[in-house]
């Protein structure tokens, strides 16, 4: 009797793997007929490109009428001529770094020969103190204290020459 049932099971097993087998293969004629159809309809209009306005150029001249584009006289003039100018300095390692993304982490020495400690990106710990840069901005260092180090960067005022700006890198609070 066990005999007889593992002979019908297989049996039913096989005629279903014919039957599934039988229904991959009976083709994809009516999908490959479906593609082609939707490829021979014609699709939607495109609408037309839109006309482009043609505008009315103005050439500056001598009509006492200034260019707004270039600079005037005066800044042409007075462009890197008056103001503060970066001094020419091989660049040092902490130059190539934002002044924002270096960290003070302490200081060496006491008095007037306090040297700062900078914490660059990558973990690297160097020694500053006043006449190093850093930052990306010719920031030259003008003091060290206990909690903070001070310096002055220089960056463009948009006439062509420099201003000079107050920055500060403090240790953090505990």
């Amino acid at each position: 009797m066990r005999n007889n049932t593992l002979r019908f099971s297989r049996a039913a097993l096989l005629l279903i793997l014919a039957l599934v087998v039988a229904g991959c293969t009976r083709g994809d004629s009516d999908l490959r007929e479906w593609v082609a159809q939707e490829k021979a309809q014609k699709g939607p209009p495109i609408p037309p490109l839109p006309v482009l306005k043609t505008f009315e150029t103005f050439e500056y001249t001598d009509q006492g009428l200034r260019d707004p584009f270039s600079p005037s006289l005066e800044e042409q003039q007075n462009a890197g001529s008056s103001g503060p100018q970066p001094d020419k300095h091989p660049k040092e390692p902490l130059e190539a770094y934002a002044l924002d993304s270096l960290r003070m982490v302490g200081t060496i020495g006491g008095g007037a020969a306090v040297d700062g400690l900078v914490k660059d990106t990558e973990g690297t710990v160097h020694r500053v103190h006043k006449g190093n840069y850093l930052g990306q901005n010719n920031g030259k260092i003008v003091n060290v204290t206990e909690t903070q180090i001070n310096l002055v960067e220089l960056i463009p005022n948009g006439t062509g020459g420099w201003m000079e700006r107050q920055a500060t890198i403090a240790l953090p609070e505990k």
